[in-house]
Parts: structure tokens; C-alpha cells; sequence
């Protein structure tokens, strides 16, 4: 689960960046890693905080670290994408991947299981997962880093259409009921998640008891009895859930529904008297809605229990070094006649984007159109098609027009949506 970078432009204009900023941090770190002594006892340890001051630096999610034949190649994840940061020495007297394991408390002397702990980083101000994992030619590490974004706190700043936010606020106001935040990985679920939870807490001033049980807990939230999966310890998800019903909550936050267990519990939760939120994979709403189905779940607690399903995707902002283009080989197998394609400038680290748009279908359960046909298992297609006689927006016609207005270009949408942005 990830968050969005600084600022994105659903509607339409493009954000603006500190030129050169991020080039800056990245040949930073590349000159201050080059002048490094991979045989100094120090190395691991210097190499690290340079790993971990550059991804502050640049408002990086991931890091990965993976051991090759000629060194330690390191990436980062920028705007939702891999990029390429160098390979450098592994060094011969102190080890990178050791180092991390240290620091986030795993068993230095274990190399062929993965493991899995947490850097708590006063220096950086913010918690960083590690994770390990044997390979072929060593152990590979992954770095994600929580509480970089700190704009998108309030449901108005996420960036979604006026309308849209309306419609979340009214849901958040029901008293029961189910509401899924869905999307793949890193389409910014639990940003949106944690700004749903900051209003419920705003706007009842503390009146209502809201609880969460998440994995990892991502950011704190004032006023929220947060708590966490730890599966060493024997709590897990379905332990947890039981056991939060016996603190008296008005509102539930899962962190994710992974299985039935936990999509059982959060269905039957909702209709017994309380608000439950919680992140869910699926590739739209309505698709949302035939998975659960698919994993066990009876039709009519889907038609009950649910209040609405929102589905985003995160899309990359063209840099102001983008050019127009009429060239149909431009367009991705989308009818356009023009189109602002990615170019790449050292602002955006000859990316051709900087920042991401929100975009978000809200599929409102409480309508009654939808209930015969979840009722008699329609497909997610059939959904769809009745949703949006319902007025639900579709996120390949909100992609669309983000190009036609210039904001993205037609690869960054195919690449996020795949065929469903030519349909």
C-alpha cells in the first residue's frame, strides 16, 4: 500500500515541480555512493544513509536492493515506476543487506529464509519496512517508507472531482455498512483510506468510537485506537477482528481483506450496527463486487452489507517538456487526433512526468437498480453497465479526458488501465 506524491491534477492543470529537484538528489547520491570505500569497515553503514537520506530526498515508497553477478543494483520507485539508481559494490568487509538487518532488528546470521522488520527512524521521521529474501546471488532487500505524503490528508486534497468527494462524505455519514477502497497495489488505497478515517474523526468530534486493525499501521491518526497484526505474537487478522467487536466500536478499519475470513467478518460487521471501512484488491468496482461473490461471500449479504465500492488508479503527470503530437502511433490504439506525449528534461529525471492524477469510480450500493443484479450473480461487465446508467464514471473515460486536456499522455494511461483504456 503506497501514497501519492506532492500534488496531483485531476482537474486537469499541470502541478508544478522544483526544476531539477529530484536530478539533484539523484546525482547527489550517485557522486557522494562513487566516492565511498567499499573496503572501509564503514561502507555498509555509509551506503545506507545514503540510501535512506535519498529516498527522503526524492518522496520515494520503495527501494530495492538486488544482489546481481557485478554488484548491488539499487532502484527506487518514482511515481509509481522503477527507475534505476546504479550498481555499486557490495562490499568486502562490511554487507549492505547486513546492515538493514540490523538496524530493523532481523537475525543477521540467517541468510536463506525471508524476513521480514521495521526501521523506526527518528532522523528521517517516519517508519521504513524491511524485508529480505534469498536469491541466487545473495539476499535481496526491499525498502518501503510510510508517512512521506503529508498534503493529502483531508479528502478535499486527494484530488478527485467535487462531486465525487460529496458523494464519499455522505457514505462516510451512514452509521452501517461496508465501504471498499480498491485498486492493485500502489493506486493509493490507504492514502485515500487514511483520509476517509481523519474525517470521520474531524467531523464527529471524537463522538463516535473508531478502532482499526492494520498491517503494517501505516501512519498514526489522532483520535483512532489503532492497532496492529502481529503474526509471531498469534494475532492475526481473524483474531483480531473478534476480538475488536468487544470494544464497543462504531467504526472498524481494515487494513486490507485478503480471504473470506476477513471479508466474512467485515460483511457481517456492517450489518450488525457498524461503519467498517477497509482496502480491497480488485481491478474495478464492479468487479469488486463479483470477487466477493467468487470468494464465498452469499449475494444477498454483498447487496446488504455493502454501501460503496470506490476504485482508483494513480496517473502520471506530463512534465512541461511534453510535446504535442497528431502521429496515431503516439495514441496507443486510442482514437485521438492529438495528444501531449512524454519527452523527458532533467526536472523529471528525463522521466517526462512529474507527480501523479487521482482518478476514481464511485460505485453507490445503495442504489436499487444494482440489487437484482448482484441478487443473480451478474457478471462484473453487466455491473458496470448498469452503474453507469446509475451515473458512475468510468475510470478509462476519466483517463481520457485527462489527455485530451493534456494532463497525461496516452502511453501512461494504457500503461495503468491496460486495454480497458482503448475500450
Amino acid at each position: 500500500m503506497s501514497t501519492f506524491p506532492s500534488t496531483t491534477a485531476a482537474n486537469g492543470s499541470v502541478p508544478t515541480q522544483r526544476p531539477g529537484s529530484k536530478q539533484s538528489s539523484h546525482d547527489g547520491v550517485l557522486e557522494r555512493l562513487t566516492k565511498l570505500v567499499p573496503s572501509s569497515d564503514a561502507y555498509a553503514t555509509e551506503v545506507v544513509d545514503a540510501i535512506l537520506d535519498f529516498a527522503d530526498a526524492v518522496g520515494t515508497s520503495d527501494v530495492h536492493l538486488q544482489p546481481t553477478r557485478s554488484g548491488l543494483e539499487v532502484k527506487y520507485r518514482s511515481n509509481g515506476v522503477l527507475q534505476i539508481l546504479g550498481i555499486f559494490p557490495v562490499g568486502s568487509r562490511s554487507s549492505i543487506i547486513s546492515r538493514l538487518k540490523v538496524l530493523s532488528g532481523l537475525l543477521t546470521y540467517k541468510s536463506d529464509v525471508p524476513q521480514e522488520g521495521r526501521v523506526e527512524s527518528p532522523r528521517h521521521g517516519r517508519e521504513i519496512r524491511v524485508s529480505t529474501f534469498p536469491t541466487l546471488y545473495g539476499e535481496r532487500g526491499v525498502l518501503r517508507f510510510f508517512g512521506h505524503a503529508r498534503e493529502f490528508t483531508t479528502l478535499e486534497e486527494l484530488g478527485n472531482p467535487v462531486e465525487l468527494t460529496h458523494l464519499i462524505r455522505d457514505s462516510l455519514d451512514e452509521t452501517s455498512g461496508a465501504i471498499l477502497i480498491t485498486g492493485p497495489a500502489g493506486s493509493g488505497k490507504s492514502t485515500t483510506l487514511y483520509a476517509c478515517l481523519r474525517h470521520l474523526v474531524t467531523h464527529n468530534n471524537g463522538a463516535r468510537s473508531v478502532v482499526s486493525l492494520e498491517d503494517p499501521i501505516e501512519v498514526p491518526v489522532d483520535g483512532v485506537a489503532q492497532s496492529e497484526v502481529d503474526l509471531a505474537a498469534g494475532f492475526d487478522l481473524k483474531t483480531g477482528l473478534r476480538s475488536l467487536m468487544r470494544q464497543d466500536p462504531e467504526v472498524i478499519i481494515v487494513g486490507e481483506i485478503r480471504d473470506r475470513d476477513t471479508a466474512e467478518f467485515a460483511i457481517q460487521a456492517s450489518l450488525t450496527g457498524q461503519l467498517l471501512l477497509a482496502t480491497f484488491h480488485a481491478d474495478s468496482a464492479a468487479s469488486a463486487i463479483t470477487r466477493l461473490i467468487e470468494m464465498g461471500i452469499e449475494p444477498f449479504l454483498v447487496r446488504s452489507g455493502l454501501i460503496a465500492v470506490i476504485c482508483q488508479r494513480l496517473l502520471r503527470v506530463l512534465c512541461s517538456c511534453s510535446r504535442e503530437s497528431t502521429d496515431a502511433a503516439d495514441f496507443c490504439g486510442i482514437p485521438l487526433e492529438k495528444a501531449r506525449v512524454a519527452v523527458g528534461c532533467p526536472a523529471c529525471n528525463s522521466t517526462g512526468y512529474s507527480q501523479r492524477a487521482i482518478i476514481s469510480e464511485f460505485l453507490d450500493l445503495r442504489r436499487a437498480e444494482l440489487g437484482p443484479p448482484i441478487l443473480h450473480r451478474a457478471d462484473s461487465r453487466e455491473i458496470h453497465r448498469i452503474a453507469r446508467t446509475c451515473g458512475m464514471s468510468p475510470l478509462g473515460e476519466q483517463a481520457i479526458e485527462l489527455v485530451r486536456r493534456g494532463t497525461t499522455s496516452p502511453a501512461e494511461v494504457v500503461r495503468v488501465l491496460g486495454s480497458a483504456a482503448r475500450s
